[in-house]
C-alpha cells in the first residue's frame, strides 16, 4: 500500500483479459503479444513496469498517473477490462485496515465488498472475508451495506505472494491483440466509412496498413492531410499505421477517355482491387479491407462488389457491409474519426463520379470496356510511384516494438 499525505495511491492497475480465454493452446501467444501492445500504448510512461499470470496482467505503476494510463490502456485490443488496485501483504488485519482507509476517503453511503480466493491455503474462504471487511467499514464508519446497488464496489483478490484490492472496473475494448490475426490491406478513403471498417478489422486482431487514391491536381493536399489525420485518430489502437498513398490520376483520366461513364466508378474500384492486391502481396498482408456497406451507393450493390471483386483471389473483408449509417457514424464519433471524416475535402471517388453510375455492372461488359487500353502498364507506374508513409498518435514517440 502507497500512503501520500495520509491518502491511500493506487500502486497497480490489474488487466483482466477478453476473449483470449477461449483460445486453448494460442493462449500463451495471444498474452504474449498482448504485453507487447500493452508496453507500445504506455511507452510514455518511463516508470512503469509489468508482471503477468496466467489470467491477469498487473502493470506497476511507480509514481505514474495512473488515470492517465487507463486513458491509454481504454484503446488496446485484447483486455476485458481493468482496474486500479492497491497490493498489500495476504494478511487479514492489513486487508481490513486498508479497506476501511479506501471507504474512509471515498464518497457514498452504500457498499458491497467482493473478495475472490485464488490462494487456497488463506485461513478464511471468500465469505468469510466479505464479512470481516464490512464488520471493520460497519464499525468505524456510517456506510451500510447494499448488495445489489452500492455506491462503492470493493473488491478483493486473494492471491499467495499478495492481494489486490479495488473499487471499480474499467470496460476494456475486448477483441483479440492487434498482430495475433497477421495483416490487411485497408482502402483508406476520407469517408466515414472505412475508418471503422479499419477499427473492427484491428478489434478482430488483425493488424492493418492502408492504402489511399489521389488524384491531384483534381484533389488537394488538403484531402490526403485528412486521410493521414484520419490514419492518426485511429493510430493509437495498433501504435502506428504505415499509408500508401497511390497516385491515381492517369489511371482515373484513361478510363474516363477509353470507356463508358456509367462504369466508371466500376472500372475505377476493379483498377484499385487489382493494385491492393499487389501492394498486398508486396507488403505481405493476407487480406483487402474496405468500408463498402451494401446498397449504400452504386458500387455497393451486390451485383456491383460481384463485378469489382472478381478481378483480385485476395480475402475480401467488409467489416461494415450490414450495417446502418447510424451505425457506422456512431462508431466513427466513438474512435474520434467523425469530425475529421465530415471535413469538405473531396477524395478520387466522390470528384469523378459520373451522374448515371450503373448499378447492375458486368464482368463481361467490365473486360471489354477495359480491352480499350492498356491498364497493366498505368497500374504498374501507379505502384512505381506509391508514396509510403508511417503514422504515428501525435502524443507518443516512434519507437515502438514491431506489431507485425
Amino acid at each position: 500500500m502507497t500512503i501520500e499525505q495520509n491518502k491511500i495511491v493506487y500502486d497497480h492497475i490489474l488487466v483482466r483479459f477478453g476473449e483470449l480465454s477461449t483460445k486453448g493452446k494460442n493462449r500463451k501467444d495471444f498474452i504474449k503479444k498482448l504485453l507487447i501492445n500493452v508496453r507500445n500504448a504506455l511507452r510514455d510512461f518511463d516508470a512503469l513496469s509489468y508482471e503477468r499470470t496466467h489470467d491477469r496482467m498487473y502493470i506497476i505503476l511507480n509514481g505514474e498517473d495512473h488515470e492517465a494510463v487507463a486513458e491509454r490502456l481504454k484503446k488496446v485490443f485484447g483486455i476485458s477490462s481493468f482496474s486500479f488496485a492497491i497490493k498489500v501483504k495476504t494478511d487479514m488485519e492489513v486487508i481490513q485496515k486498508t479497506c476501511l482507509k479506501v471507504a474512509q476517503e471515498t464518497e457514498g453511503s452504500t457498499f458491497k465488498v467482493e473478495a475472490r480466493r485464488s490462494f487456497k491455503m488463506f485461513p478464511l474462504v471468500s465469505d468469510e472475508i466479505n464479512r470481516a471487511v464490512a464488520g471493520e467499514i460497519l464499525r468505524n464508519t456510517d456506510w451500510k451495506v447494499n448488495v445489489k446497488t452500492p455506491d462503492l464496489r470493493i473488491q478483493i483478490e486473494v492471491h499467495e505472494d499478495a492481494t489486490y484490492i479495488m473499487t471499480g472496473k474499467i470496460k476494456g475494448n475486448g477483441g483479440y491483440p492487434v498482430g495475433v490475426g497477421g495483416k490487411a490491406l485497408v482502402m483508406l478513403s476520407g469517408g466515414i466509412d472505412s475508418p471503422v471498417a479499419a477499427y473492427l478489422t484491428m478489434k478482430r486482431g488483425v493488424a492493418i496498413e492502408c492504402i489511399h487514391y489521389a488524384s491531384p491536381p483534381y484533389t488537394s493536399d488538403a484531402a490526403q492531410d485528412k486521410v493521414l489525420d484520419i490514419a492518426r485518430a485511429i493510430a493509437p489502437y495498433q501504435g502506428h499505421i504505415r499509408v500508401h498513398i497511390i497516385p491515381f490520376t492517369d489511371l482515373q483520366l484513361a478510363i474516363y477517355k477509353h470507356c463508358d461513364e456509367s462504369y466508371a466508378i466500376t472500372l475505377m474500384r476493379r483498377m484499385m482491387y487489382r493494385i491492393a492486391q499487389k501492394v498486398s502481396e508486396k507488403q505481405n498482408c493476407l487480406a483487402i479491407v474496405n468500408g463498402e456497406s451494401i446498397g449504400q451507393v452504386a458500387s455497393q450493390t451486390l451485383e456491383s462488389m460481384q463485378t469489382i471483386n472478381c478481378v483480385t483471389d485476395m480475402p475480401t473483408i467488409r467489416p461494415v457491409a450490414c450495417l446502418d449509417k447510424l451505425e457506422i457514424i456512431d462508431i466513427s464519433k466513438k474512435i474520434g474519426t467523425y469530425d475529421i471524416s465530415i471535413q469538405p475535402f473531396e477524395d478520387c471517388c466522390t470528384i469523378f463520379t459520373p451522374k448515371n453510375p450503373v448499378t447492375k455492372p458486368t464482368r463481361h461488359k467490365a473486360e471489354k470496356l477495359e480491352s480499350r487500353f492498356d491498364f497493366e502498364t498505368l497500374i504498374d507506374e501507379c505502384i512505381t510511384n506509391m508514396e509510403s508513409i508511417d503514422v504515428y498518435p501525435s502524443a507518443q514517440e516512434k519507437d515502438s516494438e514491431d506489431i507485425f
